[in-house]
């Protein structure tokens, strides 16, 4: 469906373009530096519209390779980051393993002393 409509509105703006070129065909004088040319005012203004399309669509694509570049830095970035918090979440489990174990070790010790000093006191 969306391309009927592409087609539709691509018909209409031929037609519109047809209707300006034969209402538009004076000549026009042209003044440059080194001169003055005479030009249908049909191809002067398609001539000025082609211009803007061209010096619209390198601004376009400036933007479009800058911002290529910007997403790529920025997933090298989330790459780096993710690689740090990977790094992190096994540093933590590795923490988690060894504080678990540690008071198992403390406990040992402390049911050790107090035995002793149960003794002592006999």
């Amino acid at each position: 469906m969306k391309m009927q409509w592409i087609l539709v509105i691509g018909l209409l703006f031929a037609i519109a373009v047809a209707i300006f070129a034969t209402v538009n065909v004076t000549e026009v004088p042209i003044n440059y530096v080194f001169g003055e040319a005479r030009w249908p005012l049909v191809l002067v203004i398609f001539g000025s519209v082609f211009a803007g399309v061209v010096i619209s669509l390198c601004f376009s694509l400036f933007r479009i390779f800058s911002s290529r570049h910007q997403v790529k830095s920025i997933q090298k970035e989330l790459e780096e980051a993710c690689t740090i918090i990977n790094e992190k979440k096994n540093e933590i489990a590795r923490l988690k393993e060894v504080l678990n174990k540690q008071p198992e070790i403390n406990l040992g010790n402390e049911v050790a002393g107090d035995h002793q000093m149960n003794e002592s006191i006999k």
